[in-house]
């Protein structure tokens, strides 16, 4: 059962027992302040490193990235040692796991920057969602951005540099740079919300300007392109995160991607497999023929699929491996479960944000004699 999900798979420096990947999730289980990884947070990294590579949480690459309390960071040698301490517990585990790097832009409220300063965008034009700034975890309106100068931009360039570079001395078998769901990289690729009247702003090319010369950062800070891939989300769309021609924006995204040779192009394509996006069918497969035709790695699916629309996502070849997020939650072992058909556990909404063990490393393995669903 699932055998085009246990096929091994080779790209750039990562070598794949199963194409069951772990969708980065964040957890904000971080130790404050600081924002610091820590043991209960190695422990649940160890605890799925069945997975065929874990994409580890969101994790901001300098303070003004930050927009979530309780995220864990990579821009100080605390949380650099902490992730050392994850990556080396994946390791033990026989796992591979790698860090999604990540700039929320102005998704974010002015009590989670330094400085009480209003986040930074490529726009002053509010998000209209929430975050959660301190441990109680009740969300608030996240606050009126400024947009950034253009002599601002190569700073942030050079945090995702600094933040590659910490993750590879964690011991990280590569990185993720995080384009999509609305944060920094995805307010500047997309018409909607680029609001800027410089060269990162207007023409398609402008646009894609800086997620391009991050991705040729990272790749330089890594030492190649084997180790780094790219998350985009090209029609999930949220007010003003919209774009008015998604095939053809990020389709010259993936271009540019490829021809660096990064090692895989991960896509949200839907948040409900049952609501799917008319759009789908020709806006995948034309940035995935995009990335793979100018030279990328592999494409890796996400977004509510089934175990057995996964595998019929690998054996048509429209995927060559899903990433699952919430299954991996309450299954640590999710990728053996699918080996034998089930049973899956329910996550429970309640635990996913703050907190402890519960509901995050407290959860029990299949038992060897466990029935698999029938």
């Amino acid at each position: 059962m699932h055998d085009a999900l246990f096929q091994p798979l080779s790209f750039g420096s990562i070598q794949a027992p199963n194409r069951i990947f772990m969708a980065p999730l964040t957890r904000a289980r971080s130790t404050m302040p600081g924002s610091v990884p820590n043991d209960i947070m190695a422990e649940y990294y160890r605890q799925r490193a069945g997975s065929g590579l874990i994409i580890a949480e969101a994790t901001p690459v300098s303070p003004r990235g930050h927009g979530y309390y309780g995220a864990p960071g990579v821009h100080t040698d605390e949380q650099e040692a902490g992730w050392k301490n994850v990556t080396d517990a994946v390791h033990q585990a026989g796992g591979r796991i790698v860090l999604q790097l990540w700039h929320v832009g102005r998704v974010s409220h002015h009590k989670m920057q330094p400085g009480n300063q209003p986040p930074v965008s490529s726009t002053d034009v509010p998000s209209g969602s929430q975050t959660y700034i301190d441990e109680s975890f009740e969300r608030v309106d996240n606050s009126p951005p400024r947009m950034l100068e253009e002599h601002e931009i190569p700073e942030v360039i050079s945090e995702f540099a600094d933040a590659t570079a910490r993750a590879k001395r964690a011991g990280f078998d590569g990185v993720e740079i995080h384009g999509a769901n609305t944060y920094l990289l995805d307010q500047f690729t997309r018409d909607g919300v680029n609001k800027l009247n410089n060269s990162y702003g207007g023409s398609l090319e402008n646009r894609l300007r800086l997620p391009l010369q991050v991705a040729r950062a990272v790749v330089d800070a890594w030492g190649d392109a084997g180790g780094v891939g790219y998350r985009i989300s090209p029609l999930s769309e949220h007010r003003d995160v919209v774009d008015s021609d998604p095939k053809v924006t990020f389709s010259a995204l993936a271009k540019g991607l490829g021809e660096m040779n990064l090692a895989f192009l991960h896509a949200v394509e839907t948040w409900d497999r049952t609501q799917l996006d008319p759009r789908t069918d020709e806006v995948i497969p034309a940035i995935i023929e995009s990335f793979k035709n100018a030279g990328g790695g592999i494409y890796v699916g996400n977004g509510d699929y089934s175990p057995e629309q996964a595998e019929q996502a690998i054996e048509s070849g429209w995927a060559d491996a899903i990433a699952f997020g919430r299954p991996w939650i309450p299954n640590p072992d999710f990728a053996e479960r699918v080996r034998r058909g089930g049973p899956y556990r329910e996550p429970d909404q309640s635990t996913f944000y703050g907190g402890g063990a519960e509901g995050y490393s407290d959860y029990e393995p299949l038992e060897a004699g466990e029935e698999a669903r029938a």
